[in-house]
């Protein structure tokens, strides 16, 4: 299982992240997406944890708290979308014309 950690700074490193989450259990992994264009951080990241209880209280504990000046958003990370869907295809229907 993994964490999603919301409304995170710019400037948040997987450092600053271990270092969060470490004092609630042991940290197996820190994520932290970037804009493909820009290269810049997205303002959420992703923690694993070594087990569901370290987990659940670092989401206990976080979710709401004010951490660089911001309101941190902490839950169970949700399974990713299948985005295929939103691929390709112009948007068209069967029968659209140009």
């Amino acid at each position: 299982m993994s964490i999603y950690v919301g409304n995170l700074s710019y400037s948040v490193s997987k450092d600053d992240l271990n270092e969060v989450f470490a004092e609630y259990g042991t940290v197996t992994r820190v994520h932290i997406p970037t804009d493909r264009e820009t290269g810049r951080m997205r303002g959420f990241a992703f923690v694993e944890m070594e087990n569901e209880t370290q987990e659940d209280a670092a989401i206990e504990a976080l979710d709401g708290a004010e951490w660089m000046s911001r309101e941190l958003k902490v839950n169970k990370a949700r399974p990713r979308e299948n985005r295929d869907s939103f691929r390709g295809g112009g948007g068209r229907r069967n029968g659209d014309r140009f």
